[in-house]
């Protein structure tokens, strides 16, 4: 069986040596075909969005400002926040939005962070797509004086 073994091995061995250099070794060809790449835009656009409407004013000391656009098909998750691209203190000026806030760099036990809180990162938790709807009940609710004017 151990002849038999050897002398199949010895016949692969020997038919590949008989087979031209040449197959398999084809040029791999782009998709794109012979074109060059181009040269990469040296500043990236980002898209500015123009607001729906103007701000509502806040009703009280800490509440977290309304979003002025829509935000439909953002996506936010654990790898990507849509919000960041205009929002960032690195992008905010270039889309002419307004810059997150130093608070959203410090962590639950107060240490100040060098990037975005994790608790702060999901910005839909406590910031909402304003709206002129009219209220769903009735209140009596008044702004603080010092944000009536």
């Amino acid at each position: 069986m151990k002849k038999n073994t050897c002398v199949g091995v010895a016949l692969v061995v020997g038919c590949l040596a008989l087979v031209p250099q040449s197959v398999g070794a084809e040029e791999v060809k782009s998709l794109r075909g012979t074109a060059e790449i181009e040269a990469p835009s040296l500043t990236p656009e980002v898209e500015k969005l123009i607001p729906d409407q103007k701000p509502i004013k806040r009703d009280f000391v800490q509440q977290p400002p309304l979003i002025p656009h829509k935000i439909d098909g953002y996506t936010t998750n654990a790898t990507y926040n849509k919000c960041l691209s205009c929002h960032s203190w690195a992008n905010y000026k270039l889309a002419n939005a307004t810059k997150i806030s130093p608070a959203h760099f410090v962590d639950r036990n107060g240490n100040e962070l060098a990037s975005l809180a994790p608790r702060r990162y999901f910005c839909t938790q406590c910031h909402v797509v304003q709206t002129d709807a009219e209220p769903l009940v009735e209140n009596t609710f008044k702004s603080v004086p010092a944000l009536q004017k």
